[in-house]
């Protein structure tokens, strides 16, 4: 298996079976010790296979940063919108409900958009098996917040997500698996996390099926046969699900840990 990690980030393993856990497990409250308040995001985390987009720029083109700026400890940083919190040593994304959106999207995000390491954009089957595994905590949010995605790539035109994992404001972790790529999600409600709690996700592909753990607990689910052409991608970080011109509501979203493997 091919795996990207940062030296000081703790990889989050999958579990194959479906079990319970709560917040406190060994997987969701591991010491954010290792982490270095004094340096960049990019210090902390491997950043060098991600893309950051942000919620400011002109109307429809979002501000991005390629990888190459944001690796390594003196990377990219913006106080307002995705730094290292210097108390815990945290990534940290603020996303006003003002910010500046996609045009395929009336929501705005400070998230992270997964790439290669030659730095072209990533673009994988839905064969093998792929993971992005977080561990993360919600300081505010206004309504709802998707905090992780596979989203399609090439294959066809649709600008859908394959599944979003959002963290809504009365705690519950909530899937949104998209019934095809013409739209329309259905949802799953996966726990319960108070907010300002550390909690921990992994989402996969596994054997051509989707699998979802959070906080130790794992569920599967099919994909279906409309997104077989497709290729796809992972994003992670604070994509608000609200919008107005308010410039103090939003979502302000902190990872402690943040890995992706390919095998």
């Amino acid at each position: 298996m091919r795996a990207t990690a940062g030296a000081m980030v703790i990889a989050m393993a999958a579990s194959g079976v479906v079990g319970t856990a709560t917040a406190g497990t060994a997987a969701a409250s591991s010491s954010s010790a290792a982490l270095d308040p004094t340096v960049s995001p990019g210090g902390n985390f491997d950043l060098s296979v991600w893309e950051l987009q942000l919620p400011i720029g002109s109307p429809g083109s979002p501000t991005t940063i390629p990888p190459s700026q944001l690796k390594g400890p003196n990377g990219y940083t913006n106080p307002a919108y995705f730094w290292t919190d210097k108390n815990d040593g945290s990534m940290t994304f603020w996303d006003p409900e003002s910010g500046v959106t996609t045009p395929n999207s009336s929501y705005p995000r400070s998230e992270l958009r997964e790439m290669n390491a030659d730095g072209s954009a990533a673009d994988w089957s839905l064969s093998g098996t792929h993971r992005l595994s977080a561990r993360l905590r919600i300081v505010s949010v206004t309504s709802n917040v998707c905090v992780g995605q596979i989203h399609l790539g090439s294959g066809g035109s649709s600008t859908k997500p394959l599944l979003e994992l959002y963290y809504r404001a009365n705690g519950d972790i909530v899937l949104g698996l998209e019934n095809s790529p013409d739209g329309g999600q259905t949802l799953h409600t996966l726990a319960n996390v108070a907010l300002g709690t550390q909690w921990s996700y992994v989402i996969a592909i596994v054997g051509g099926r989707i699998q979802i753990t959070v906080n130790g607990s794992t569920t599967t689910y099919p994909i279906a046969s409309g997104f077989d052409s497709y290729h796809q991608y992972f994003k992670a970080g604070d994509y608000n699900q609200s919008a107005s011109d308010s410039t103090s509501k939003g979502a302000k979203v902190k990872f402690y840990a943040l890995t992706v493997a390919h095998g």
